[in-house]
């Protein structure tokens, strides 16, 4: 009998990934949606014909109960959160909610359908319910090493980056409370073409092909100097799935081992289109983030030696994928003679 997975978050980068990949492994998947018109449901149903979709709320615990009832899964990946971090200032409070009460709450469905009372239970039990928690580099924040491993301790630097650590560190309690299968990969930022036009290096592959096509002029940029370990969300999803296949339960850090600034990230994408970035970036003060993070880089030794995972994209060519992606996209749609969509996933 095929395994049967739950994913929040479904209609997001990570969630559409993982859905394809679980899919192409035989599993059943589910995605949670909160049930409103989401144009994105009807993309990522278009993309994904063989998936199907449960009603539920990451802020409302008896539709989460219902929904991991109904489903009875084996698998569930909490990747539904608010994702954009510059947001969690001005939303400190539902980001809070969706991204660390949330958490809590799902693992409280998990724990009811299950009937989990107690340190007696094994996180090895047949018919455990397994859970992914979708942790987050930002945890790390104020960093006192580089790299970043699995050990490293958390001083987060934004209210996403606190909701997250309280998400991880939930999770870590009901695996010792409760003998709960709960794992979190502290992820590393990861990208692809399916990426929020918020992030930023969707919204430089997108103005890249914008400005290609004559339709924009400047690309407005923060800090340019702040750097990151940047991956491909399709690779990062295989670790999700991997963390769930061991036999014991554990945390890992997934990311690329390699630094990169927003600099670098322009002058990459403006290269693909043979353009000087220098010419059309633009640093805006108003987009540097209150408290910066400066120096997050990923130790993912663990994963690589307990996982057998490693990432297959390098930088160049994810940007590369990216601004090709979105040269297309601007292309049929001003053929079309219509706006480019800057959410068009």
């Amino acid at each position: 009998m095929s395994k049967r997975a739950l994913i929040t978050g479904i209609t997001g980068q990570d969630g559409s990934y993982l859905a394809e990949h679980l899919l192409s492994q035989g599993y059943q998947v589910w995605g949670l949606n909160r049930g409103q018109a989401n144009p994105r449901k009807d993309r990522v149903s278009k993309l994904i014909p063989d998936l199907q979709f449960v009603h539920g709320d990451l802020m409302d615990q008896a539709s989460l109960v219902a929904a991991v009832d109904l489903v009875q899964p084996d698998e569930v990946y909490n990747l539904g959160a608010i994702s954009f971090v510059p947001m969690s200032w001005q939303q400190a409070e539902l980001v809070t909610e969706v991204n660390g009460t949330g958490v809590l709450r799902m693992l409280e469905a998990i724990r009811m359908v299950s009937g989990l009372s107690g340190s007696s239970a094994r996180a090895d039990r047949p018919g455990q319910i397994r859970f992914y928690q979708a942790s987050s580099s930002e945890m790390f924040g104020k960093v006192v090493e580089s790299p970043q491993n699995e050990r490293t301790s958390f001083h987060p630097r934004s209210p996403y980056g606190v909701a997250k650590t309280y998400g991880h560190y939930i999770t870590q309690n009901y695996r010792e409370s409760f003998g709960m299968y709960g794992v979190s990969g502290i992820l590393f930022n990861h990208e692809s073409p399916r990426r929020g036009a918020e992030f930023v290096t969707r919204k430089i592959s997108l103005a890249v092909a914008q400005i290609k096509l004559g339709l924009q002029d400047k690309l407005l940029l923060g800090n340019l100097d702040a750097v990151r370990d940047w991956g491909f969300a399709g690779d990062y999803v295989r670790a999700m799935h991997l963390m769930l296949q061991q036999d014991e339960p554990g945390d890992y850090v997934i990311g690329t081992g390699q630094m990169h600034s927003v600099r670098e990230a322009a002058r990459i994408a403006f290269e693909c289109v043979g353009l000087d970035w220098e010419e059309h970036v633009v640093v805006d003060p108003a987009l540097v983030r209150p408290a910066e993070v400066e120096t997050l880089c990923a130790d993912h030794g663990n994963a690589s030696e307990q996982l057998g995972w490693e990432p297959s994209v390098e930088f160049p060519e994810l940007m590369r994928m990216m601004v090709e992606s979105d040269l297309r996209q601007a292309g049929r749609e001003r053929e079309y003679g219509e706006l480019l969509s800057a959410a068009s996933w």
